[in-house]
C-alpha cells in the first residue's frame, strides 16, 4: 500500500489552504441555514431567521475567504 506525500514545500500548503475556502464558505453557509431554520421552527418567524443565518454565514465564509487569500500572498 503506497503512503501519501506529505506536502513538498510552502507553495502546497498555500495551495491546499485555499482550496479549503470552497469547504469552508459552503460550510458557514449551511451552517447558517439550519441555524436560522432551527430558531423559525421555535419562534416562528419564518423566514426571517434563514435569511438572517445565510446572510451571516455568507459573511464569515467571506471574511474566512479574504483571511486565506490574505494569508497565502504574504
Amino acid at each position: 500500500m503506497p503512503t501519501p506525500t506529505p506536502p513538498r514545500g510552502p507553495g502546497d500548503l498555500r495551495l491546499l489552504d485555499l482550496l479549503s475556502v470552497g469547504a469552508v464558505f459552503g460550510t458557514c453557509i449551511a451552517g447558517g441555514y439550519f441555524l436560522g431554520s432551527y430558531l423559525d421552527g421555535r419562534f416562528g418567524t419564518a423566514p426571517w431567521m434563514v435569511v438572517a443565518g445565510v446572510v451571516l454565514g455568507s459573511t464569515l465564509g467571506f471574511l474566512e475567504l479574504f483571511r486565506s487569500v490574505r494569508r497565502s500572498l504574504k
